[in-house]
């Protein structure tokens, strides 16, 4: 038997074996993610047909999410074309090993050189990689052993093709080339080199580059890098609705035996197809508000330890072994969460640290750990893999989920994990319980009288009806000193008309109807508690009334019909008081034949326009930054007084990465004249979250530094007089951020219709 036919059948034997142990550990896993729940459609508005596949074919083959860290989006594309295009190369060196020639296509001079110059970026690229998590030291990359595999497989993959066409051009005696400018300058450097050393050399580096290959082959489905194979996948069955909506648990089902999930297996197969398609690249954590201010969560370990208890019980449910061939990749034991490891605290006594992960990302580092005396049976998902701590640090802002680049969706499991603890447990940190309770028993937060919901419309009617007899007072005493008082009455009608008529006149002006006194309106004010309750709140409600009023348009309150919209119910996994404000919010919708529906809270805006739906509400909903640019377009509103104010623009999670309103606010605020508009390092889809949302407004935060500080610090880096907003929990945030910091005085916080009021009435 010849050494070609023993090499042929070395090689077939070792690929087939390479292949076979490939398709299991795929085949495996594959079985682990179907334990999961069968995949529902994604209902709601979603992206088909050249939409959908042209966003698809971005972010896949145009990697747009990784671009959002453009030297790392740089770097992952050089490798993941390099990769692609060196694997022709590869399969041609393949063949010249074990026939002797290449492939004759490939054979060209302007393959050689694609090949020589793919093959040195991507060394570059794997340089700069290892440079960046172990000489620049990322916070948000990992630097142990595994990561670091990779790096070795590809580095050494593409110095096997430049030295195996190094000896290859020694023992065919090549001169230099500019089409082989490194393999040319490889061979250079052994001229001294036999025929027959050249040969042994062609064969020793021929059999490790097939080795490096088959080996990556096999570990690649086995390793964080399995994203390769399954992120495309994830990518295609990614979320094409808003984010904003979340799966609505069917409360009547009779055969149901649990709600939410403590068990992995409760997860759908599309929420653990996500575990494998992660790429470990800490991006989420890297900014996530909790993991910036020392709290338990990091969105990354989240995904990565649900991985490994999907992984660890798939196998055991399965009866397979995960790690394949075991002998050599078993990793043994199963994993769980040290209760005693705890976050180090560096920010309580910071003034001037503004956002780090690394306690965070050193804590779970500490904590998860394998042990091989616990069965697998033992371990709960919830306490043993994902504490209580991280499911309630979570403030749902999802800038985890607009960073993943492989479209992972972090917040919807905290979701249902809360679900379990709170519809199956009752379990729910105190003060968050209270808040339902009263939520439950007087429709808001506080347990505030539900009968006083509309109390504020009555405040705001007599205040300016009394403004408004104050100036008709003072108005004669002005005119004899040549002065035009400022007032909101026409001084000349004033004049023509008894002043019991202009009384009427104001009483009906500045009275805001109900839908039962106005029942033509047209936009129905869904104020919402914060804006009804709220003494802060309410100052933005009344300057929206206003603004409404001055503008014409034609609106109603539902007073105290309305009840809380179930966005914080919702959020903290209480599906069933959500449903029950949500059916009576509907039906009073259906009562008066509501069509149309403005708000200022972004939180109240997301879950009326994209979960209401759900349960039969078919109108439209604007936020009031729309509708008030809409009106300033449009003329019905002129800002004409100056504001001289530097304004930094906080964007609202809920209304910017959840229904992406980025503009309307900006646009008002360059309508006024006399600001400027200021942009804080993170803004927009990667503005970091104020620390109110998912309930958090209402819990106390007893870890780290306090998110709002946090966030108040990045606001303050740009040397504002005003910090804007267009959400009232952001406000009350951000305020209490400038309090906290000393600069209240110095730094006001305004919402977008405050300082709009402000340039169309004057001070």
């Amino acid at each position: 038997m010849s050494l070609g036919v023993v090499r042929l059948l070395a090689a077939l034997l070792l690929v087939g074996y390479a292949f076979a142990l490939f398709g299991i550990v795929v085949y495996r896993r594959w079985m682990y993610i179907r334990l999961g729940k069968p995949m529902e459609r994604r209902q709601g508005k979603t992206k088909t047909g050249i939409e959908g596949k042209q966003e698809f074919m971005k972010q896949v083959f145009g990697q747009s999410k990784l671009f959002k860290d453009w030297r790392s989006g740089c770097m992952h594309v050089v490798l993941f074309y390099g990769f692609i295009i060196v694997q022709f190369g590869a399969l041609d060196l393949i063949v010249k090993g074990l026939a002797g020639r290449g492939i004759p296509w490939f054979e060209a001079a302007w393959f050689t050189f694609t090949q020589e110059v793919t093959v040195g970026l991507v060394l570059l690229a794997i340089l700069y990689a290892a440079f960046r998590r172990y000489v620049e030291k990322l916070q948000r990359l990992k630097r142990d052993f595994k990561p670091s595999l990779v790096v070795f497989f590809i580095g050494f993959l593409m110095l096997s093709v430049v030295f195996a066409l190094g000896f290859e051009r020694l023992h065919q005696g090549m001169e230099g080339s500019w089409s082989a400018p490194l393999s040319s300058g490889l061979a250079s450097l052994f001229q001294g080199i036999s025929l027959s050393g050249s040969a042994v050399g062609f064969e020793i580096v021929w059999w490790i580059h097939l080795l490096i290959l088959l080996l990556f082959l096999v570990y690649v489905p086995q390793s964080k890098h399995f994203h390769i194979l399954v992120a495309p996948i994830n990518i295609w069955l990614r979320r094409q609705g808003s984010p904003g909506r979340l799966r609505t648990l069917d409360l009547e089902d009779e055969n149901a035996e649990t709600f939410g999930v403590d068990q992995i297996e409760q997860f759908s197969q599309k929420q653990l197809l996500d575990l494998y398609a992660c790429v470990e690249c800490g991006r989420c954590t890297n900014v996530c508000p909790a993991s910036n201010t020392g709290k338990w969560l990091s969105p990354m370990h989240l995904i990565v330890k649900l991985r490994d208890h999907l992984t660890e019980k798939g196998a055991a449910m399965t009866s397979t072994s995960p790690w394949v061939p075991a002998f050599a990749l078993s990793q043994g034991g199963v994993h769980r969460v040290d209760p005693g490891v705890v976050v180090q605290d560096e920010f309580r006594e910071s003034k001037t640290l503004v956002t780090t992960i690394q306690p965070t990302m050193a804590a779970h580092k500490e904590a998860w750990r394998s042990d091989e005396a616990v069965a697998v049976d033992s371990v709960q998902l919830i306490g043993d893999v994902i504490t209580e701590e991280e499911i309630w640090a979570c403030t749902t802002c999802r800038n985890c989920e607009d960073q993943c680049p492989v479209d992972n969706e972090h917040v919807d499991k905290i979701i249902d994990l809360r679900r379990h603890l709170v519809l199956m447990q009752g379990s729910m940190p105190h003060d968050g319980q209270r808040a339902m309770q009263n939520i439950e028993r007087q429709s808001n937060p506080w347990g505030m009288s539900r009968m006083d919901r509309v109390k504020w419309a009555e405040e705001y009617a007599a205040k300016w009806i009394e403004q408004g007899d104050l100036l008709e007072e003072q108005a004669p005493q002005a005119r004899e000193r040549g002065e035009d008082p400022v007032s909101l009455i026409d001084l000349t009608r004033r004049n023509e008309i008894q002043a019991n008529r202009l009384k009427r006149e104001r009483t009906e002006r500045y009275r805001v109807p109900t839908v039962q006194e106005h029942p033509n309106f047209e936009y129905l004010f869904f104020v919402g508690s914060m804006g009804s309750y709220d003494l802060r709140s309410r100052k933005i409600t009344e300057a929206l009334v206003r603004l409404m009023q001055e503008a014409g348009v034609n609106f109603a309150i539902l007073g105290n019909e309305e009840r809380n919209s179930g966005d914080t119910p919702r959020r903290m996994g209480n599906e069933m008081l959500f449903q029950q404000l949500c059916m009576e919010n509907v039906a009073t919708f259906e009562k008066y034949g509501v069509r149309k529906i403005v708000t200022a809270c972004p939180h109240t805006y997301n879950t009326l326009k994209n979960e209401y739906p759900d349960f039969g509400f078919t109108g439209e909903v604007w936020h009031h930054t729309e509708l008030l640019a809409a009106l300033i377009d449009s003329g019905a509103l002129t800002p004409k007084h100056e504001v001289k104010e530097r304004v930094t623009y906080h964007d609202s999670c809920y209304l910017g990465r959840y229904n992406g309103t980025y503009e309307a606010p900006r646009r008002i605020l360059r309508a006024v004249s006399g600001v400027t508009l200021l942009e804080m390092e993170r803004t927009r889809e990667n503005g970091m979250c104020c620390g109110a949302g998912g309930g958090r407004m209402w819990m106390e935060e007893t870890a780290g530094k306090r998110v709002n500080v946090a966030r108040t610090e990045q606001a303050l880096a740009v040397s504002p007089t005003m910090i804007g907003s267009a959400c009232p929990y952001c406000l009350t945030m951000l305020s209490d951020g400038t309090k906290q910091q000393g600069v209240d005085e110095q730094v006001q916080t305004k919402d977008v219709a405050e300082i709009l009021a402000f340039a169309v009435f004057g001070e």
